[in-house]
């Protein structure tokens, strides 16, 4: 707990074996009440391994769901756990856990309803191996998003995030993406309903184990956010509502 609030942290997980032990090991205890794992129907021992770790809550897809699709059932069973706060992390230890207190509790200020943890904002992203195309596509789609949203977000597209309870009941996440988009879509309906989004550095490491999505899938999702952030524009200036900004 922090500030008496329950803190769930939840592991949308997909192949993530190798990396799983070292991610859980730099998990504070002390602040987090329970944590989550979702397998996205992997092909290794990521489930098995999640249980012979002492997770208590893990929960297997008969078939593989998207990366959104897994998000949904690790929200939904959060909320069912009673979280005040919950924390995304990827469990490819690509994201340092040791910042979920400091996450945890700027969402239990109230001073924010949603933390994203930056990996642009300490400039440390090129040095713990971001690949140099990624970045500038990160920086390009971040500078255009900004413009569309009204918003001054370091940046989007970060897996590492923590939202208050209260939020994730406001927003429709459950019509969302199913696919990596997803993200950015409830950033999007997060920035357009007025919920305040904090930001903390976030150091980043890149390695064979960690997951990453190939070129293909990158320039698809990245229409897909020029797309989204095109609709904000729109709804912001009141032109035309997508079903997007609608709920």
């Amino acid at each position: 707990m922090i500030e008496n609030q329950n803190v769930v942290v939840v592991l949308p997980a997909y192949n993530a074996a190798k990396t799983l032990a070292a991610t859980l090991a730099e998990i504070p205890e002390r602040i987090v009440d329970d944590i989550v794992l979702v397998d996205d129907a992997s092909s290794d021992r990521t489930a098995a391994l999640a249980r012979e770790l002492g997770i208590r809550h893990v929960l297997v897809h008969d078939r593989n769901r998207g990366y959104g699709g897994n998000q949904k059932t690790c929200y939904r069973k959060a909320l069912d756990l009673g979280a005040d706060i919950v924390i995304m992390l990827h469990p490819d230890y690509q994201y340092t856990p040791k910042l979920i207190p400091a996450m945890a509790g700027l969402v239990a200020s109230g001073q924010f309803h949603a933390v994203l943890g930056s990996r642009i904002l300490g400039g440390g992203a090129l040095d713990g191996g971001m690949p140099t195309y990624k970045y500038i596509a990160n920086r390009l789609l971040t500078a255009f998003q900004n413009l569309c949203t009204g918003a001054k977000l370091s940046e989007y597209h970060t897996g590492y995030r923590a939202f208050s309870a209260d939020l994730l009941r406001s927003i429709d996440f459950e019509s969302d993406s199913d696919d990596f988009v997803f993200d950015n879509q409830m950033l999007a309906r997060i920035i357009y309903s007025g919920h305040r989004i904090g930001e903390i550095t976030c150091p980043t490491k890149y390695f064979p184990e960690a997951s990453s999505i190939n070129f293909r899938r990158s320039v698809r999702y990245g229409l897909g956010v020029l797309s989204i952030a095109g609709q904000h524009l729109l709804a912001r200036t009141g032109i035309y509502r997508t079903r997007l900004f609608r709920s």
